[in-house]
């Protein structure tokens, strides 16, 4: 299992899925359970956004592979820090 939020530009797999998706953001709202906190949004990789309708909410236990982490430096370490808190305390971890 992952630890905490992956950065965003990441590669991975979700499920036993064929198609490969990049992280684009973390936190969010929405899909069939609008009230849900979905650790993160996603593209198909590597055609990146085509429409809404082809975005994915998924969390990190749906996470089966990762191809890629994306970048990396001290603002999005600062970031994931905070976020990673943030996301514990909006599910009630």
């Amino acid at each position: 299992m992952l630890e905490g939020l992956l950065p965003i530009g990441s590669v991975v797999l979700i499920g036993n899925s064929k198609r490969r998706v990049m992280i684009v953001g973390v936190c969010q709202k929405g899909g069939s359970n609008p009230e849900k906190i979905w650790d993160y949004t996603g593209v198909i990789f590597p055609e990146g956004f085509l429409d809404p309708e082809n975005m994915f909410l998924f969390d990190n236990e749906q996470i089966t592979k990762v191809f890629a982490i994306g970048y990396q430096d001290e603002e999005q370490m600062a970031f994931k820090q905070m976020a990673d808190a943030k996301i514990k305390e909006l599910k009630g971890e």
